[in-house]
């Protein structure tokens, strides 16, 4: 069994893309847009809003993690609630670079500061609302 995060970018999914291709060196996988579907969409499938150059469907990997992404309802206001995704650097160097590319434009939610567990751990939302968990280095 495999679980895959799904992150629902409402409306800006193609501009996150780029953010994380930058900040984690994502690589996209694949990328469909609402106008290059094989067929219409059923109701309820495409948002009446949307326009035929947001996507649909894309996935891109991260590290050894891939991750799927939409621009969902495309309302322009995505919500990410109740979740976190984690990344794990393998020195504290990696992990402030980490740190700094994703809350560059985001909110810092606990700084990276070394913890019990890891020598550096914080907590950052991105510019889209994505909470992200950096654990950096192991506890020495």
């Amino acid at each position: 069994m495999l679980v895959q995060p799904y992150l629902f970018f409402d409306g800006r999914c193609e501009e996150a893309i780029e953010f994380y291709k930058k900040a984690l060196g994502a690589q996209v996988t694949m990328l469909m847009r609402f106008k290059d579907a094989p067929q219409a969409p059923q109701p309820g499938c495409a948002p009446p809003s949307a326009s035929p150059d947001k996507v649909m469907h894309a996935a891109f990997r991260i590290g050894e993690t891939d991750i799927m992404a939409s621009d969902g309802n495309c309302g322009g206001a995505p919500s990410f609630q109740g979740v976190a995704l984690s990344l794990s650097a393998d020195t504290v160097a990696d992990g402030e670079r980490l740190f700094a590319a994703i809350a560059d434009g985001g909110q810092v939610q606990m700084p990276l500061t070394e913890t019990f567990f890891a020598s550096r751990f914080g907590m950052v939302a991105d510019r889209f609302g994505v909470s992200w968990m950096i654990v950096a280095g192991p506890k020495t």
